[in-house]
């Protein structure tokens, strides 16, 4: 059965936060909604929003992680998560609090500039897919 458990690495810009093996589901929001992946889905590349990023593991079980704007990339059994900022803990109500003091507290400007790029970044990815297919 471990071949068809996942592999999930957060990446920060400047270190590796975490390596976890065995991870039976993942659960992150985009600007879209939220999301699901299982060992079997697809690969898939998605951009990532502020907010609680949840994956369950056969031996911890269900985790959380409060997580900064980012990208998911999922290959095989790979699923990379890079972010700018990430918080871990247990305590699910502590870890809301520090997204919306920490990673929510933003500039307006700020807000508009990620939009902004949140959106090119959406095309991009979008325009590659669709050559991808041609």
């Amino acid at each position: 059965m471990e071949n068809e458990l996942m592999t999930i690495k957060i990446l920060l810009p400047f270190k590796i936060f975490d390596k976890v093996r065995n991870v039976k589901r993942v659960v992150a929001e985009t600007g879209e909604g939220f999301f699901g992946l299982l060992p079997q889905r697809l690969d898939c590349v998605a951009a990532l929003i502020p907010g609680i990023f949840i994956y369950e593991t056969e031996a911890e079980g269900v985790r959380y992680l409060a997580i900064d704007e980012g990208i998911l990339v999922k290959a095989g059994p790979e699923v990379l998560v890079s972010v700018r900022n990430a918080i871990g803990g247990a305590d699910l109500g502590k870890l809301r609090e520090s997204v919306e003091k920490d990673f929510m507290d933003l500039d307006e400007n700020e807000r508009k500039a990620r939009s902004v790029m949140a959106k090119l970044e959406s095309g991009f990815i979008y325009s590659l897919e669709k050559l991808s297919k041609e």
